[in-house]
C-alpha cells in the first residue's frame, strides 16, 4: 500500500500545549512531531486511519474479493490495470466490482482483466475529514500519549500506558488472518 498524501494532524498542537501548560512557540515543531508519532501509534493500535487521506494498493487480479489495506474506506476512486509490459490503463467499470462493507473494509475484484496481471486501486480512507470530527476519546488518548513521550524523552514511551489504551480500545478493529 502506498499513501498518496500525508495525513493531517488528528489533534491540533494547541491542544497538546494546553495539556502540557506550554505557552511559548519554542517547542511547536517538537510537539507536532510528538502528535504525529502518537497519532501513528493510535492508528496502529485501533487498526484504522484517523484522518481521511488518499491511498493506493496494488493487488493481484482475482475474481475473488481482495480486501484493501487501509480502513475505514470512504470511497474507492479508480481502478487501473497494470500489464506485465506497457502502460497502465483505466479498467472499464464493467471489468471490476468494488464494495465497502459495514465495517469500513474496502473490497475489489476483477471480472474481466484484459491484459492486466495486477490492478492499482486508488481510494480514500479515514474516520474523519477534519480533526474536530475525530472521536474525543481517540483525541484525548493522542494528547496523553504525546505528553507521555514529551516527559519520557530519554525513556521508553513507545508502549501506550493503560489510561491511553483504555481511551482507544472502543475503536479498536482487528483482523484475523
Amino acid at each position: 500500500m502506498g499513501i498518496v498524501e500525508e495525513g493531517a494532524l488528528a489533534v491540533p498542537v494547541g491542544d497538546l500545549k494546553a495539556y502540557l501548560r506550554v505557552e511559548t512557540t519554542a517547542e511547536d515543531a517538537l510537539l507536532e512531531r510528538l502528535l504525529r508519532a502518537a497519532g501513528d501509534l493510535c492508528e496502529r493500535f485501533v487498526g484504522q486511519w484517523l484522518m481521511q487521506r488518499e491511498a493506493e494498493d496494488v493487488v493481484p487480479v482475482s475474481s475473488a474479493w481482495v480486501r484493501l489495506a487501509a480502513r475505514p474506506v470512504v470511497a474507492i476512486e479508480s481502478v487501473f490495470g497494470i500489464p506485465a509490459e506497457g502502460a497502465e490503463f483505466a479498467l472499464p467499470v464493467a471489468a471490476y466490482a468494488v464494495d465497502v462493507d459495514r465495517n469500513g473494509d474496502g473490497w475489489v475484484r476483477v471480472t474481466t482483466p484484459g491484459s492486466a496481471g495486477r490492478v492499482r486501486v486508488r481510494y480514500r480512507a479515514g474516520l474523519a475529514a477534519e480533526a474536530d470530527a475525530v472521536p474525543h476519546g481517540l483525541r484525548h488518548g493522542i494528547v496523553r500519549m504525546a505528553a507521555e513521550m514529551h516527559v519520557q524523552r530519554e525513556g521508553d514511551a513507545a508502549v501506550p500506558p493503560a489510561a491511553v489504551t483504555a481511551l482507544w480500545r472502543p475503536w479498536r478493529r482487528m483482523r484475523l488472518s
